[in-house]
């Protein structure tokens, strides 16, 4: 079945997007690599020429998505598959010393863009009465708010809300809508949480503390987020829909997220 489903993955250049976007193709899908950065695409398309095919595109964009979709259902079809990895920490710092426009920044990758695409690319899925939409979020939209990451945290919970709405809207159809956390990864998003915790001094400790924890650990294994993604686009993954899921036997136990939904309204 593989090979005759087409997947998107944003954020394909760099960190975990890069390793879903080789597992998906190593699996035997034709895989659309977006990211902004030409020559990182072009160096990920040449591991495998075959199976995947650069694309540039900033999703935070809506104008950009749209011009994207309309090329790739040209040049390749219905996309079934897709995988919003595109994603940053944003500022890290108490909110009202945050740079404002970093701040909306954030909110605007982390959450909008997956709106973005999944408006772009959902009505081929229902079309074809099968699909998977995947929402890389964060442990950190289940933790107790704290200090200094405000927006990174605000824009994962929103993830979180929107795949759920997303996912009630398109239960029965073929096509599910989950989010993942994808581990504590030591990626690029970690080096950059250090520069910024280590520039913060004292303020910064907590996160100072978490940046040594990974690099004690070595963090989680990227390929175990490659292999969540494997096992939600297979059939054993159908009947999961509006969840929040987790890697094998992460470094983080996994966290409580919600409940299976009890529509008790006293209006009806």
């Amino acid at each position: 079945m593989s090979q005759n489903q087409l997947a998107l993955v944003t954020g394909a250049s760099k960190g975990l997007g890069r390793q879903m976007a080789l597992g998906l193709a190593n699996a035997g899908y034709k895989v659309i690599a977006v990211a902004r950065s030409k020559s990182d695409l072009d160096l990920l398309a040449q591991v495998n020429s075959q199976l995947i095919f650069p694309y540039v595109c900033d999703v935070s964009e809506n104008c950009d998505v749209e011009a994207l979709a309309a090329k790739v259902k040209s040049e390749h079809g219905e996309v079934q598959i897709l995988v919003n990895a595109a994603g940053v920490f944003g500022p890290i710092n108490l909110i009202h010393k945050t740079d404002p426009d970093q701040w909306a920044k954030t909110v605007l990758i982390d959450t909008l863009a997956p709106y973005f695409t999944t408006r772009a690319f959902l009505p081929g899925m229902l079309a074809k009465k099968w699909g998977r939409i995947i929402n890389v979020s964060s442990a950190a939209a289940l933790h107790p708010p704290g200090a200094l990451n405000s927006a990174y945290g605000t824009s994962k919970v929103a993830l979180n809300q929107f795949t759920r709405h997303l996912a009630a809207e398109i239960s029965g159809s073929g096509v599910t809508a989950n989010v993942i956390h994808p581990g504590d990864v030591k990626t690029e998003m970690w080096a950059d949480i250090k520069a910024k915790a280590i520039a913060l001094g004292d303020v910064g400790k907590d996160y100072t503390a978490w940046v040594d924890w990974v690099a004690q650990t070595g963090g989680d294994d990227p390929k175990k987020a490659m292999e969540l993604i494997l096992e939600i686009v297979s059939p054993s993954h159908d009947g999961i829909n509006g969840r929040f899921l987790w890697i094998n036997e992460p470094l983080q136990a996994p966290i409580p997220s919600w409940e299976d939904p009890v529509d008790a309204r006293p209006w009806g």
